[in-house]
């Protein structure tokens, strides 16, 4: 499947069902909260997406302090649409965007980091990344 037919937009309103469709296709848990996930696209400071006709098949978005870092927080493609050059569009149109910023971050899983390297990150050295899920459990 090429990426020809593949409309990129900065919108922040997206539908739950758009949105759950998309995370659980990669197996993403924050896709049983598609309710959070339609107002966490709204207060992101950054949005893009990936459409096929009307289907959101990709998004990244990015959180920022307005002059000196961002932080990447989801990157996603769908499956079937993995591999043909949507991820690294994404990647790029995020990374255009904060190109006078010093810092871009984000945490790659192991299986990941061949692919954000070809993308121009670097792995931290002395650095792990952390963090607290379901806090409230």
């Amino acid at each position: 499947m090429g990426n020809e037919s593949i409309i990129y937009s900065d919108r922040h309103d997206f539908t739950a069902e758009e949105l759950q469709e998309l995370f659980l296709s990669v197996e993403w848990s924050s896709g049983h909260f598609p309710e959070k996930l339609v107002l966490a696209m709204r207060n992101f400071e950054s949005v893009f997406s990936a459409w096929d006709k009307n289907r959101l098949v990709g998004l990244i978005c990015a959180m920022d302090d307005g002059i000196m870092t961002a932080y990447i927080h989801y990157l996603l493609v769908r499956p079937e649409y993995q591999h043909t050059g949507i991820g690294r569009r994404l990647v790029e149109m995020a990374k255009e965007k904060y190109s006078d910023y010093l810092r871009v971050v984000l945490i790659a899983y192991d299986s990941e980091v061949g692919f954000y390297e070809s993308c121009g990150f670097k792995r931290a050295q002395g650095a792990a990344p952390m963090f607290i899920t379901e806090l409230w459990t």
